[in-house]
């Protein structure tokens, strides 16, 4: 009577809270007699309770359809006469889930009226048309229809369902236009970055599908650039770049070298890495396209003296690309480099020009002009006697000014102190001793030349890569010129430039002394002009190897992005018997023909990620309790993407009733449980199984523990079992990944987490402990085959893996072996947060231990 009561009161309120509350009840005996009162609330006159009434009668009519065997036709005919768009939808979401048949009616009835329904009935509408298409295709083409024109709809929801469901009633080119067209329309409008990336993500899948039929969109893609979201313009930009053809290329490097020009002077906060982005982007397309090489090479290069060094860092390895596979470019690239030659500030920008010239310059005049540029750059030979001349000379012009009485001062005592070596020294040899540094500082800041300042600065290796440029010009001169007397006078002059980076090296003037192996390359190409002759042994390694070492670099980077594009475009093979797919039975492969909601139904349940082994799932159970405890418990943990599922197998090994048993489980580490499984009561001698599901939100080692409480046969007695740990292994959520070199270092430089682990193994192979270290941690090696083949006492390599979650790892293996045969060294890992540096370091500690 009260509920009834309710449902007849003045309030409507009430009266919804009432209907809502009916929605919860699960006791026919009380729901019947308040079925009239449902229904005539379906009249009232607020819209407010007509709506929970349709939803209270659709609950009904789900769980007791005996109760109200009439209800798809008393919706059917209310939503005939309702007005309230609200109503409207939830009376369409109730046919349409109850009798599918009368709802695809109701729509063929208000076809004309779609264009116009309230943004939740266009989505439930969507929704029906997608359920119908799977069972009937008789509507298909009406349907299509319907769906272009939501297309245009004011809500951005509805637009990308809309796009959504187009693409999975029809692969026509006009509908896949239309939809990508209605995405990038989204991407362009819609303010929330996620929101960006989820619809680029969707549109990078209609992308590897239809690439042909999306071609003509990639300028439409660029216009998401405008977006001030870095993650954005990168992902954008990527599948731009998949689209571009030799038909459109020219349009998109017109598009791209316009978005560089403008960072020169726009103020943003991530303008570098923009630029670096832009010139990657513009480089891809140069090496794809040869046509367009010559024309964004010379434009690139005026980035070589950028401030940014990651921008200017990769306009030289493009410009180094382009020259080794474009062989017609190379004399106008070498010349254009050649004028930029004085505005490079970057140590190892200077390094690949310096590599370029002494590679591609072949000609006389080539080689006269880079010799040029490069004394220019060097400043006054040589650099000692140079700088010492002007630190003498400023010492000279401060005892001129000592001499001047108007700026003479008297020393009234001579207190002692006590210098770096701990003798003493009074305070007239102190001043005298801190101005001859501050003079020396003073001549080091002054302006010089930029090769000389880096140099003096105490970059040896560019000094190394000077000397072997130097070198290969003068080898390379000789076999050209018929002029001995020019030759010579090259050599020497080479020799001086050699000689004197080393003595200035081992001075005062460089801010750090020369390092041993620095010291040693260029004492090496020393020795080489010295002993100058017909060799051509020493001729064929610095004018033809290094050259064919660098080809073979470029040829294995080609390779790996082929097989990385024939990996990602592999078709997938299905038989022509394939032809009835059952969701459990289907296979793995076959996303192209699966209807979106059974793959969001199998990716929600975890199955896409079940192994079919038994015995990789038999690893996955871990006993909980011992066999003498009261109760045991074993746990199977199926982990899949951000979720960790434990299906708790629960046995009773008592003679007794164990009442209101429940798990307890808790978590550490970013690991957090869901929902608490309920309380059980356990027969004798029976088992239960309990489920719970526990959220990870980043890539590091959890840990979850708990116990088992249970009531006793006494009415206050309480027992508790402690669980066994659980621990959570981070290898489910690391995949290996590939980055270049430049990437590598700069996030090496980036990250603040470094975790060094000791090499303690009784592996005696160096390689054999790559692959071991590899294949525990999940990681990939970055350091080319070239360059660890061979047999050596040391190795070094890259290591680069991502989790899913985003997070970046990286590891540097530095390993020796003993004469004795054993292996030391370390293994350095970095990334951006505590938890996964320190969680791989203690993967790799454990590796060791097992394979020792």
């Amino acid at each position: 009577n009260s509920l009834r009561n309710d449902l007849q009161h003045p309030n409507e309120y009430i009266r919804g809270a009432t209907l809502r509350f009916l929605c919860k009840l699960r006791e026919p005996e009380l729901l019947e007699p308040l079925l009239p009162s449902c229904r005539s609330c379906l009249e009232h006159r607020h819209a407010y309770v007509r709506k929970n009434a349709v939803f209270a009668i659709y609950t009904i009519y789900k769980h007791f359809e005996y109760l109200i065997p009439d209800a798809p036709e008393l919706i059917q005919s209310f939503l005939a006469a309702e007005a309230d768009q609200t109503c409207k939808r939830n009376a369409f979401v109730m046919l349409c889930n109850t009798n599918q048949a009368r709802a695809v009616e109701y729509l063929n009835d208000v076809f004309d009226q779609v264009p116009n329904f309230d943004e939740l009935l266009q989505l439930s509408v969507i929704e029906l048309i997608r359920k119908d298409c799977r069972n009937n295709s008789t509507n298909r083409g009406k349907y299509i229809r319907c769906i272009f024109d939501l297309l245009n709809a004011a809500s951005h929801s509805v637009k990308y369902e809309a796009a959504t469901s187009l693409m999975a009633l029809t692969h026509a080119p006009a509908a896949v236009k239309a939809a990508a067209s209605c995405y990038i329309e989204l991407i362009i409008k819609e303010s929330d970055n996620n929101v960006k990336l989820i619809v680029l993500d969707r549109l990078d899948e209609l992308r590897e599908k239809h690439d042909q039929t999306l071609d003509d969109l990639v300028l439409d893609i660029l216009r998401v650039l405008t977006s001030p979201d870095i993650e954005v313009r990168r992902k954008a930009l990527r599948i731009a770049l998949e689209l571009v053809t030799s038909r459109n290329v020219q349009e998109v490097v017109v598009f791209l070298k316009k978005e560089l020009s403008k960072t020169l002077d726009q103020d943003y906060e991530k303008n570098n890495e923009y630029r670096q982005l832009l010139i990657q982007s513009i480089h891809g397309c140069a090496i794809k396209f040869s046509e367009v090489a010559a024309n964004v090479v010379h434009v690139l290069m005026e980035f070589l003296g950028d401030s940014s060094n990651p921008a200017a860092v990769d306009v030289i390895a493009f410009v180094r690309e382009v020259v080794e596979k474009f062989p017609n470019l190379r004399s106008s690239i070498t010349e254009k480099l050649l004028e930029t030659f004085m505005d490079v500030k970057s140590g190892k920008v200077f390094r690949g020009a310096l590599w370029i010239v002494g590679e591609y310059c072949s000609t006389c005049k080539d080689i006269e002009e880079a010799w040029k540029q490069i004394r220019a750059g060097l400043g006054e030979i040589p650099i000692l006697a140079s700088e010492q001349r002007l630190l003498e000379e400023a010492e000279k012009e401060n005892k001129v000014e000592e001499l001047n009485p108007e700026n003479k001062t008297t020393i009234t005592s001579s207190s002692r102190r006590v210098l770096a070596d701990g003798t003493y020294a009074t305070e007239t040899a102190f001043s005298s001793n801190s101005s001859t540094l501050a003079k020396l500082e003073a001549i080091k800041a002054a302006v010089k030349p930029p090769l000389r300042s880096l140099l003096l600065s105490g970059d040896f290796y560019l000094g190394s890569v000077l000397a072997s440029t130097l070198t290969k010009l003068v080898l390379r001169y000789a076999g050209v010129s018929t002029d001995p007397k020019k030759t010579n006078a090259l050599r020497a002059e080479a020799m001086l430039i050699m000689t004197s980076v080393i003595r200035v090296g081992q001075s005062q003037f460089a801010s750090n002394p020369i390092d041993e192996d620095s010291y040693d390359r260029i004492m090496s190409c020393l020795h080489i002009l010295e002993q100058f002759s017909t060799d051509n042994f020493i001729k064929n390694v610095f004018l033809h190897d290094t050259r064919v070492a660098f080809a073979r670099i470029v040829e294995a980077e080609e390779k790996r992005t082929a097989a990385k594009k024939a990996k990602d475009k592999s078709a997938v093979a299905v038989q022509v018997d394939d032809l009835i797919t059952f969701r459990q039975f289907s296979k793995r492969n076959m996303g192209d023909e699966a209807d979106e909601y059974e793959l969001d139904l199998t990716r929600a349940t975890g199955q896409s990620d079940s192994r079919d082994d038994l015995i990789s799932k038999l690893s996955r159970v871990i006993q909980l309790t011992g066999f003498s405890d009261p109760v045991y418990a074993e746990a199977y943990v199926n982990v899949h993407q951000y979720d960790i599922l434990l299906d708790v197998l629960i046995v009773n090994q008592t003679s007794e009733t164990l009442q209101n048993l429940s798990i307890e489980f808790a978590t550490l580490g970013d690991l957090k449980l869901v929902e608490r499984p309920t309380h059980h009561n356990l027969a004798p001698h029976s088992f239960h199984s309990v489920k719970a599901t526990i959220k990870v939100s980043s890539t590091e080692t959890g840990v979850i523990f708990g116990n088992i409480v249970y009531d006793g046969p006494g009415t206050s007695e309480s027992n508790c079992v402690v669980l066994n740990d659980i621990h959570i292994d981070i290898m489910d959520y690391i995949n290996p990944a590939y980055c270049n070199e430049t990437q590598f270092r700069s996030m090496w430089t980036e990250f603040e987490w470094e975790n060094k682990v000791n090499v303690n193994t009784n592996i005696t192979d160096l390689r054999e402990y790559l692959g071991h270290i590899m294949k525990s941690t999940n990681m990939s090696c970055l350091t080319p085959e070239a360059a660890l083949s061979g047999d050596c006492g040391f190795l070094s390599a890259n290591m680069y893996a991502r989790s899913i979650f985003g997070e970046d790892a990286l590891a540097n293996l530095s390993i020796e072996k003993q004469a004795d045969g054993t292996i030391t060294g370390h293994v350095r890992i970095r990334s951006k947060t505590q938890g996964i540096a320190l969680s791989l370091g203690d993967k790799i500690t454990l590796a060791q231990k097992a394979a020792a």
